[in-house]
C-alpha cells in the first residue's frame, strides 16, 4: 500500500501524495520511478549513485508558467534567473533560449553565465562583498545593473568606474525591514541582517549617487528571503519600494527600474506553493502605476522541483531498544547540504515500483559521513528499503548541486540532463584523484617512514 498508517508522522506526504504534487514524476510498474519520460534506473545502472539529475522539460514548463503569469497580469519583467540556485552551464543555457538573463553574486558566477551565453545586458549582479576585480570585470563586460549594497560599496565602485572611463548602471538595494515568514537563515530583509541599505537611509543616498562622478542611478532592488509562499511579506516591501520612489522623484531625480527580487517558495512537504499569478498580482498592486521598468530574480521557483538526487542504500542498522532502525545512503550531506544546514524536508521516494507499495516504517534517513548532523530524515515513514534500493531525493534542482562539497574525501557526484524520453551525462563523477591533485607537499616535509 502506499499510504502510511496513522502515526506522529501521519500529515507528511505519503508515496502517492508526492507523486500527485509532481507531474514530472511518475511510478510505472516495470520501470519503476521516472522523470520525464526516463526511467531512474536505467540513469543508476549507467551512471552510479549518487547522481543528481534534472529535467530539462520541467525547467522550460516552469518559466514559461512565471513568464505567462507575469504577462498575464500586464507585466513584462525582465526576468534574472538567481544563479546561485544551480549553476550547472547547461541549466543557464536552457533557462537563457527561454528569454532569461541572470543574476550572479560573484565574478566566478558573472563569468559562468556568460559561458552559457547569457548576454551580458541581461546579467545583474548582487551581492554584500563585491571586490573592486568583480566590479571592474562587471563594467567591463557591460552588464545590466550593479545592485549596491552599501555606501561604502557605493564609494568604491564610483572610484572603480571613475577612474577606468566607465559609467556604472546602479541599482540601490533596499532593505525594507520586513519579515518573510521564512527560516531565519534564508531571511534577507530584516534590518538585523547583513543585506541591504537601511530603508531610512537610501533615499538620501540615492541623492548622493547621483552627483557621484561613474555612477548612473536607474532605481531600486529588493530581496526579502527565499521560500516564501505567503504574499502579504511582499506587498509589504513593495510598498515600501513604492513610497521610496515618489520620495526620490519629488526631489526631482529619475528612476526608471524597480528590480523586485526572488525568493518564490516551492512544495517541499506540505507547503502550498508560491503561486506566479498572486506574486504578479502583488507586484503590479503595489508598483503598477509607478511607470517603470520591472525585474524579479528567481531561482528556487524556477530550478527546485525539476532536480532530484538518485541514492541507494548501502545497509540498514536496527535501531536501539526499539527505537527506528537507520537507512544510511550512498548521498550524503556533502551532497545534499540542505537538511543539516536549514532542518530542509525533502521527499524520498523509491524508485523501485515494488518497493513502493511495501508495508511503511519509521526509518532514520542518513548518509554515511562522519557528522550527526548527517541526516535527511528522522523517523520518516517510508515503504521498506532493503540494502542496495535505490531512492530518489526530490526538489533538489536549487541549492543542491551546487552546496555540494568533497568533505570526507567524497568526490563530487555525477549530474545528468533529462529532456523528454533522452538523457545525458552532464558532469562526469569527479575522480578520486582529483581531490588531491591540485595539493603540493614542500620539499621540507619529509617523507613517512617506511615499514610499519
Amino acid at each position: 500500500m502506499l499510504d502510511c498508517p496513522s502515526s506522529p508522522a501521519e500529515q507528511d506526504p505519503t508515496v502517492a501524495d508526492l507523486l500527485a504534487a509532481r507531474p514530472h514524476l511518475s511510478m510505472h510498474a516495470l520501470d519503476g520511478l521516472t522523470l520525464e519520460d526516463v526511467p531512474l534506473n536505467a540513469i543508476a545502472d549507467a551512471v552510479g549513485t549518487p547522481t543528481w539529475v534534472m529535467g530539462a522539460g520541467t525547467l522550460r514548463a516552469r518559466y514559461r508558467l512565471l513568464d505567462g503569469a507575469m504577462r498575464g497580469a500586464g507585466l513584462a519583467p525582465s526576468i534574472h534567473f538567481a544563479v546561485k540556485a544551480n549553476d550547472h552551464l547547461a541549466v543557464l543555457r536552457i533557462l537563457a533560449a527561454e528569454g532569461a538573463g541572470a543574476d550572479v553574486v560573484s565574478g566566478g558566477e558573472l563569468r559562468r553565465a556568460r559561458a552559457a551565453g547569457v548576454p551580458a545586458g541581461r546579467i545583474v549582479f548582487s551581492g554584500v562583498g563585491k571586490t573592486r576585480e568583480e566590479m571592474a570585470l562587471a563594467l567591463a563586460e557591460g552588464i545590466g545593473h550593479i545592485a549596491v549594497e552599501s555606501a561604502e560599496e557605493l564609494d568604491i565602485l564610483s572610484d572603480v568606474a571613475a577612474s577606468s572611463g566607465w559609467v556604472a548602471p546602479i541599482t540601490l538595494r533596499v532593505n525594507p525591514d520586513v519579515d518573510a515568514g521564512t527560516h531565519e537563515k534564508i531571511t534577507t530583509g530584516l534590518s538585523t541582517n547583513k543585506f541591504g541599505i537601511a530603508y531610512a537611509r537610501a533615499a538620501a543616498l540615492y541623492e548622493r549617487s547621483a552627483s557621484l562622478p561613474g555612477l548612473k542611478p536607474l532605481g531600486f532592488s529588493v530581496h526579502i528571503g527565499s521560500q516564501i509562499v505567503a504574499m502579504a511579506p511582499y506587498r509589504a516591501a513593495f510598498a515600501r519600494v513604492a513610497d521610496l520612489v515618489r520620495a526620490v522623484r519629488a526631489r526631482g531625480l529619475p528612476v526608471s527600474l524597480v528590480d523586485c527580487g526572488g525568493g518564490l517558495g516551492i512544495t517541499y512537504r506540505d507547503e502550498v506553493e508560491g503561486a506566479p499569478e498572486a506574486l504578479a498580482g502583488a507586484i503590479r498592486a503595489e508598483l503598477g502605476d509607478l511607470d517603470v521598468r520591472l525585474a524579479i530574480e528567481p531561482g528556487r521557483w524556477l530550478a527546485g522541483s525539476a532536480g532530484l538526487l538518485l541514492s541507494r542504500v548501502i545497509l540498514r542498522k536496527a535501531g536501539e531498544d526499539g527505537l527506528p532502525s537507520f537507512l544510511i545512503l550512498d548521498a550524503a550531506m556533502n551532497d545534499l547540504m540542505r537538511p543539516s544546514l536549514y532542518e530542509a524536508w525533502h521527499g524520498i521516494l523509491p524508485v523501485s515500483a515494488r518497493d513502493a507499495t511495501r508495508p511503511v516504517e519509521a526509518v532514520n534517513v542518513v548518509g554515511p559521513v562522519c557528522e550527526s548532523a548527517d541526516s535527511f530524515a528522522d523517523g520518516r515513514f517510508l515503504p521498506r528499503l532493503d540494502e542496495g534500493a535505490r531512492v530518489a531525493l526530490l526538489d533538489t534542482g536549487a541549492y543542491g548541486a551546487v552546496m555540494s562539497s568533497t568533505y570526507n574525501g567524497r568526490p563530487l557526484a555525477a549530474q545528468v540532463l533529462v529532456d523528454g524520453g533522452r538523457w545525458s551525462v552532464i558532469r562526469e563523477r569527479q575522480p578520486v584523484e582529483s581531490l588531491w591533485a591540485a595539493d603540493r607537499i614542500p620539499d621540507w616535509v619529509m617523507p613517512a617512514p617506511a615499514g610499519g
